[in-house]
């Protein structure tokens, strides 16, 4: 007698899709309005309303939500408030923040900026203790006026990263990165690694026992706020001359997969963002799979996550590189193939923009076609741009879905400009 051992598999899957499916939507509907003014009236707030700011879903496993809310008796006062459900419901990760239960689900949940995985946040986004950590480690005075510091969100992921900037007046400017301890650890090597390599990476200020990673500013702009220029403000040779001075010590460390190499994953979460995208994305997904199998995971140093928004520029010259905790071994044509998709899907652009940056991006594609096969390099780009879709609706942009299919659009171009259907 054969045992048919997947139907329990397939039952627990199936039963495991529906609650990950009822949680996204009690998260992310009308119901949890009531969830996130339940979590302000613990902490003594009362909450006049609130809109959905922030969704991070890794389906099957965990969602975390971010709502703005309005406090009542302070006319424009906002806290921003967190919520994470796991499937299984909180774990370890989850011991420092509030639990609340919802419909006989346990959520963590926590009011920015005391985020459960970033516990240096709220010591650096309020400006006596920021003026404390930066005091210590000889930055500045200690006796200044904490009015002169302005202290600037630049990004926030909730229970992920986040990067602030500190102006002094008539002083320097900082930038403190909030990481958990791995990613931290990862972060401060590798940076160490390209500085003793003579990459142009930003100088180690100091590091907190809270998970602070304080760096001087850059010199120049980053490549990102000079897209639309008359003339591309960089040249390709630049580019794959910085890439391939990264120092060969990186191919030492721990690989890290290739935005590529997880295409089937993002394309996976776009589909539940968007179901009647789901046939073309398999589509693309078997086209990318189906193209770059065979072609080895290599062994050069690369970035990693290498876009417009980590190289800086000045007077033609590059003069930074940034965010270099996912530098490892790889292949070259990942990292100009994450630059291409970066650039093949700038949003919101009118007329004379996009002109610029398909100037731009073309002549990028005719060195690298030089550097890497073009092929792969076309194909690996869609792969990334397929991640990169993911991000409209992380970031409930006005009008995601039609911002999602755009970038859609854009992968598509690219593999049928590698010859794919």
């Amino acid at each position: 007698m054969i045992l048919d051992r997947s139907a329990p598999h397939i039952g627990a899957s199936a039963r495991a899709a529906r609650e990950d499916a009822r949680i996204v939507a009690e998260l992310t509907g009308p119901g949890a309005i009531g969830l996130v003014s339940a979590v302000l009236a613990a902490r003594g707030r009362e909450m006049t309303g609130a809109r959905l700011d922030h969704v991070d879903h890794e389906p099957g496993r965990a969602l975390t939500v971010t709502y703005q809310a309005q406090i009542a008796g302070d006319a424009g006062r906002t806290e921003l408030v967190g919520i994470t459900a796991r499937l299984g419901g909180p774990t370890a990760e989850d011991a420092g923040a509030q639990i609340f239960e919802r419909h006989g689900h346990r959520v963590a949940t926590w009011i920015y900026p005391d985020d459960p995985d970033l516990p240096g946040l709220a010591r650096i986004t309020r400006a006596d203790s920021a003026l404390g950590i930066l005091a210590r480690r000889g930055l500045i005075a200690g006796d200044l006026d904490p009015a002169r510091l302005t202290i600037t969100v630049i990004s926030y992921r909730p229970r992920r990263r986040a990067v602030i900037r500190i102006d002094v007046a008539g002083g320097s400017s900082f930038y403190v990165k909030a990481q958990g301890p791995e990613q931290l650890d990862r972060t401060v090597s590798r940076q160490e690694i390209l500085a003793r390599a003579g990459l142009p990476v930003p100088r180690i200020m100091g590091v907190t026992a809270d998970h602070l990673l304080i760096t001087e500013a850059l010199p120049g702009l980053p490549m990102a706020r000079l897209l639309f220029e008359p003339e591309p403000q960089v040249r390709g040779e630049q580019i794959v001359a910085l890439l391939d001075a990264l120092p060969s010590e990186l191919s030492t460390l721990p690989r890290r997969a290739a935005w590529a190499d997880a295409t089937a994953h993002y394309a996976g979460i776009v589909a539940t963002q968007l179901p009647a995208e789901t046939e073309r994305l398999e589509a693309m997904t078997s086209t990318i799979a189906g193209g770059i199998t065979g072609s080895g995971y290599g062994t050069e140093p690369t970035h990693g996550d290498f876009h417009e928004g980590q190289v800086h520029l000045a007077a033609g010259r590059i003069v930074g590189l940034l965010d270099v905790d996912a530098c490892g071994p790889g292949q070259r044509v990942d990292d100009l193939a994450c630059l291409i998709a970066h650039l093949s899907t700038v949003q919101r652009m009118d007329p004379v923009q996009t002109a610029r940056v398909t100037v731009l991006r073309n002549d990028l594609l005719e060195v690298f076609d030089h550097r890497v096969d073009p092929v792969q390099l076309r194909l690996r780009a869609a792969g990334v741009a397929i991640s990169l879709a993911t991000g409209p609706y992380r970031g409930q942009e006005v009008d995601w879905q039609g911002q999602t299919r755009y970038i859609l659009d854009a992968a598509e171009a690219l593999i049928h400009a590698a010859g794919g259907r």
